[in-house]
């Protein structure tokens, strides 16, 4: 606080605070005299701003948790899903193993083989892994292989864009019943 009352120099500080309510009354000889009604410290409403802000702070974090744990379980869902696909494929290609056999050869029906084997193989891996797991062997990925990783994510998105654009060109076509 500035004390305007001091004579000669310039004004100094104190650390006194005043409640900006208070009274001026006339004193003797023309002059005003200052009287607080009372010092009044700012902690009460910076203790309401911070429990405010602590307040925020807390339903902040509560949100990030349920965020976390929808992620995680809209991860361990696709995890569960593309699984599922992956055997579903390895089966496949099994079963079109011994047409392979027939028709090109045995030596291309065990590529065949090997492939689906493989491809089961990974999804076993996968099944096993958590999905922080599954994050982690991505980040080192990427960290090892950044030019590899580039051009996945440019394929997939260009995959992505075709079927997207396969789906809306789909639903923009008049269908014709007879």
């Amino acid at each position: 606080m500035t004390d305007f009352n001091r004579t000669g120099g310039s004004p100094a500080t104190s650390d006194t605070a005043v409640d900006f309510n208070a009274d001026l009354k006339p004193a003797s000889g023309g002059t005003v005299e200052f009287t607080p009604a009372a010092t009044t410290s700012f902690d009460s409403e910076a203790t309401s701003t911070g429990s405010t802000t602590q307040t925020l702070k807390d339903e902040a974090s509560k949100l990030s948790v349920k965020a976390t744990e929808k992620a995680r379980g809209l991860a361990d869902e696709g995890k569960a899903r593309a699984t599922g696909a992956l055997d579903e494929f390895s089966k496949l290609m099994e079963d079109a193993a011994g047409t392979v056999d027939e028709k090109l050869g045995e030596q291309y029906g065990q590529y065949a083989r090997s492939a689906a084997k493989a491809i089961s193989g990974f999804s076993d891996n996968l099944r096993g892994k958590e999905v922080d797991d599954l994050i982690a062997d991505a980040s080192d990925f990427v960290r090892k292989s950044p030019a590899v990783a580039i051009g996945t994510a440019a394929a997939l998105g260009f995959l992505l864009a075709r079927i997207v654009k396969a789906g809306t060109d789909a639903d923009t076509i008049p269908s014709v019943k007879g």
